[in-house]
């Protein structure tokens, strides 16, 4: 264990040194997410054996991991107008349409270990998404702040106002996903494929299961930033600047 623990330290002090050269300053904030998530891989581990065993509970984690995730995805977007409805909504409708589809039509069956490890794959990306739409929805408003401002003065509702940027925003937050899901098989085998193939899976079960996580998270995210920018571009409040947090 004590190996263990080293090794993943040494790849992140080297991954804090390539940041400085680079001159790319973060300070400790690497150091302090693989061990913020080390203990909380660590307290979920211990959390799943509790779910697993009594499997009402399921309900009760994938509402924690939803609260969590629309917090986190929050805490990036302070400042900005209607941000925490925005999140709340788009995090928990494209959570709960995705999960509910994949099981609904069994495409992954209903077993109480499939939903934690479904709910968790598609939560993160679902967070993933309303992170970044709403980053770039604020970095565009600011950029393009006269001409939104303009459409309102002549009397155009925000949501005109806002269009072009809402479009923008939401196409440049699928794109990374997208262009994963293109590169799939080619450029990487992604963690479905593999876990599955070291659980145990055929080569064929463990491709339908990445297809099914793939497409999830395309939907999920689709649906998420699609709420995301609708409920920001209803405000009528510009932002004057963009924040580095």
């Amino acid at each position: 264990m004590w190996w263990f623990a080293a090794g993943l330290l040494a790849m992140t002090l080297l991954a804090i040194l390539i940041q400085r050269q680079a001159g790319v300053r973060l300070g400790v904030q690497p150091l302090v997410a693989v061990i913020r998530a080390a203990v909380q891989l660590a307290v979920i581990a211990l959390i799943l054996r509790g779910v697993l065993a009594l499997p009402w509970l399921v309900l009760a984690f994938v509402v924690l991991m939803l609260s969590t995730a629309s917090w986190t995805s929050f805490s990036r977007l302070k400042g900005i107008p209607d941000a925490r409805k925005a999140v709340v909504i788009g995090i928990f409708s494209g959570a709960f349409v995705t999960i509910g589809l994949i099981f609904g039509l069994r495409l992954v069956e209903w077993e109480v270990a499939n939903v934690v490890a479904v709910a968790g794959i598609v939560i993160g990306n679902t967070m993933s998404a309303a992170t970044l739409t709403g980053r770039h929805f604020e970095r565009s408003t600011v950029a393009r702040r006269g001409e939104i401002e303009a459409w309102l003065s002549l009397g155009a509702t925000s949501r005109i106002a806002y269009q072009t940027v809402a479009q923008e925003s939401m196409k440049e937050s699928l794109i990374p996903n997208i262009d994963q899901t293109r590169a799939t098989g080619l450029v990487t085998l992604p963690g479905a494929f593999v876990g599955a193939l070291l659980g145990g899976a055929s080569p064929t079960q463990a491709a339908m299961l990445q297809l099914v996580v793939l497409v999830g998270i395309l939907l999920t995210q689709s649906i998420c930033s699609s709420v995301v920018i609708r409920v920001l571009s209803g405000s009528p409040v510009v932002p004057q600047e963009v924040r580095t947090s």
